[in-house]
């Protein structure tokens, strides 16, 4: 099932920008957190795991704000390669897809 965006149930599209809102906020002071215990401790290993969950902290934000971002000019569900609709069922599990499988699949290699 693709998501027409003809019909798009405007209520399904409230409550998916509600869930980004709050995945952004949680983000956001997960970040906050992170950048606040930017203590060098002199390990090395240690260091590199602050730096990953600073980078996954910092990507969450941006996929988060592209994916309101595209809720609010209409162009959420749509394919950005393609612009064809993107189904449903992968919005539901990856909100902020911005690509069909077929054109993600492209990207990655």
């Amino acid at each position: 099932m693709s998501l027409d965006h003809r019909t798009v149930d405007q209520g399904w599209l409230a409550d998916l920008r509600a869930s980004l809102a709050d995945d952004f906020a949680t983000q956001t002071a997960r970040l906050r957190e992170l950048t606040e215990l930017n203590a060098d401790t002199g390990d090395p290993g240690e260091a590199h795991n602050q730096a990953a969950l600073l980078a996954a902290a910092r990507r969450n934000i941006e996929q988060i704000t592209g994916a309101l971002g595209r809720i609010s000019d209409g162009t959420y569900g749509l394919c950005e390669r393609c612009r064809k609709s993107i189904p449903a069922e992968r919005l539901e599990v990856l909100p902020h897809a911005r690509f069909c499988v077929p054109c993600q699949e492209k990207q990655n290699k």
